[in-house]
C-alpha cells in the first residue's frame, strides 16, 4: 500500500476538511492508499524530518498551499504534490482544475498525472500563484477568516476598497528580462497563476509556460487611477496598465513598501524575483493538447 500525508489546515473552509477526513481517508484507501492527516499548526514546521510519505496532499487556501511548499523547501522535500481546496479562492487549484469537492479532488490527484507545475521565488520566498505590492497588497492579510467564511470572494472586495484611503505611488526601478525602465506604481501583481481573489487579472498567464505575467498600473491621480483599474477589469487596455511577460525581475524602490505573497507577508525591497519553471511536482488531471 503506497502513502500520502495529508496536511490541512482546521481553519479554512469552516473547517469542511477536518468534517470529511473519515471519507478522505476512505478514498484514498479504496486506491490502495495509506493516508495519514496531519492538522497544520503554523508555528511549527509540518515535517519532522523523518518522512517518507510518496505523496503530499495539502488542504486549504493559497496561503497553505504556500506555506506547505515553503516549508517542502526548507527540509529539502521534492515529494508529489495534490491539492484539496478549502479556502475562500482557491486560485492556484483552479489553474490546476481541480474539483471544489474534495472527495473528487481527492480522486484527481489519486487517478491524475505528475506534471511538472511551475513555481515562482522571491528573495527566498516562494510563492505558487501570486506576489503582489501596492494598492491592495494587504487585502488578503487582513480580511478576517470569518467574513471569508460568510461572504466569500466579496470579503475581498469590501477590505479592498479601505485600500484607497492610503492610494500612494511607490517610486520603482524596475529591470524585466534585462529590459530597464522606471516607473511611480500604484499597484503590481506578478502571476505566477491566473487569478488573484478569484478575479481574472492575467490574461495569458499559465503554471505551465515557465513565464509570469506581470500587471503595473502606473500611479495617477485618484479618478484617473480608480477609472483604469475598472476598464482594465472590464477587459480594456488602458494605458496607465503596463503588462509584461517576463521570466525574471529586479525591482528596487527607495520605499520599503509591504510585500505579499499568495495572501502571506512577503519579501523586503529590493526584490529578485524568478519563475522557476516545472519546480514542483504536482498531481492534476490531465491537460489535454
Amino acid at each position: 500500500m503506497k502513502s500520502a500525508l495529508l496536511l490541512y489546515n482546521p481553519e479554512s473552509g469552516r473547517g469542511r476538511i477536518g468534517k470529511n477526513l473519515d471519507r478522505l481517508v476512505a478514498v484514498f484507501r479504496s486506491y490502495d492508499y495509506r493516508l495519514t492527516p496531519r492538522e497544520i499548526d503554523f508555528a511549527h514546521t509540518p515535517f519532522d524530518g523523518g518522512e517518507t510519505p510518496e505523496l503530499i496532499v495539502v488542504a486549504g487556501g493559497d496561503g497553505t498551499v504556500n506555506y506547505v511548499v515553503n516549508r517542502m523547501k526548507q527540509a529539502g522535500l521534492n515529494l508529489p504534490l495534490g491539492i484539496l481546496p478549502a479556502g475562500t479562492a482557491n486560485d492556484f487549484a483552479k489553474a490546476l482544475g481541480m474539483s471544489h469537492d474534495p472527495l473528487e479532488a481527492a480522486r484527481q490527484i489519486i487517478l491524475g498525472e505528475e506534471t511538472p507545475i511551475d513555481c515562482g521565488r522571491v528573495n527566498g520566498l516562494y510563492f505558487v500563484n501570486i506576489f503582489s505590492f501596492g494598492i491592495f497588497t494587504t487585502t488578503s492579510q487582513r480580511t478576517p477568516n470569518e467574513r471569508k467564511h460568510r461572504i466569500g470572494k466579496l470579503a475581498y472586495l469590501i477590505e479592498g476598497v479601505k485600500e484607497f484611503r492610503a492610494m500612494h505611488a511607490v517610486p520603482l526601478k524596475v529591470v524585466a528580462d534585462g529590459r530597464s525602465f522606471d516607473l511611480n506604481s500604484l499597484m503590481v501583481l506578478v502571476f505566477n497563476g491566473e487569478t488573484a481573489g478569484g478575479f481574472h487579472l492575467a490574461r495569458h498567464s499559465s503554471v505551465r509556460d515557465g513565464l509570469f505575467d506581470v500587471v503595473m498600473v502606473e500611479k495617477r491621480n485618484l479618478i484617473t487611477s480608480t477609472l483604469a483599474m475598472g476598464h482594465y477589469l472590464l477587459g480594456g487596455n488602458p494605458r496607465v496598465v503596463h503588462r509584461l511577460r517576463v521570466q525574471s525581475l529586479e525591482i528596487e524602490s527607495t520605499l520599503n513598501e509591504p510585500t505579499d505573497v499568495d495572501g502571506q507577508p512577503g519579501a523586503e525591497f529590493p526584490l529578485h524575483i524568478e519563475c522557476l519553471p516545472g519546480e514542483l511536482r504536482i498531481r492534476c488531471p490531465k491537460v489535454e493538447a
